[in-house]
């Protein structure tokens, strides 16, 4: 009934989505409508999955693909898929439910709990929704990667990890930048650090 994809690369949202509304061709169940609102009256002036499956092909395209609960999207995709005749996604897949029980083991694994744990806002998460759903998940997912505080361990080609030392030597200018300060003002500083007193921090940097 509703396709939703946020692109993010290197852990930052880009700003491209996919977002649409799907005729499911049958009647939605009450159930259901009680979850995400969406209504038989809304959802019949919708185009069907043949529609829109190739625009939805083409933004995924061979991108690694992040879900919550994967099994159960895959597994809802493949299907339609298959009912047209074309074979099943092949792209890498990613599950975060997963990733959180092994991150946070014996702990609530529902996207509402990762987001509560994570502060990250849901206030506009009345009901499900896919894009605000994929737009909240891929939050989570940044945090289940660390957050975007990147460390200084790095992988090498064959993800073996990199340590500072194997780094290449910073590149050094040819030609040094001048100061930014005059003479002056250098004498002026140290003269003032002086009418500090006892033993400063300040004292031992030139």
């Amino acid at each position: 009934m509703e396709i939703g994809c946020v692109e993010i690369n290197n852990l930052l949202p880009t700003g491209k989505t996919f977002h649409k509304y799907v005729n499911p061709t049958h009647p939605v169940h009450k159930e259901a409508f009680a979850v995400h609102g969406l209504s038989n009256e809304f959802l019949k002036t919708k185009p069907t999955f043949r529609r829109v499956v190739n625009q939805f092909l083409t933004f995924i395209g061979d991108a690694r693909l992040v879900a919550h609960n994967a099994s159960f999207d895959l597994g809802m995709i493949n299907d339609e898929l298959e009912r047209l005749d074309m074979p099943p996604l092949q792209n890498d897949i990613v599950d975060t439910v997963e990733i959180a029980k092994a991150k946070r083991p014996g702990k609530r694994a529902t996207l509402d709990a990762l987001c509560s744990a994570f502060n990250i806002d849901t206030s506009k998460r009345t009901l499900h929704g896919a894009l605000l759903d994929a737009e909240l998940l891929s939050e989570v997912y940044v945090e289940l990667r660390g957050g975007r505080q990147y460390g200084l361990s790095l992988l090498g080609e064959d993800n073996a990890p990199i340590t500072i030392d194997q780094l290449p030597a910073a590149r050094q200018r040819p030609v040094p930048l001048p100061p930014r300060i005059t003479a002056e003002e250098r004498e002026a500083h140290a003269a003032f650090i002086q009418t500090l007193g006892g033993e400063v921090i300040w004292k031992e940097y030139r």
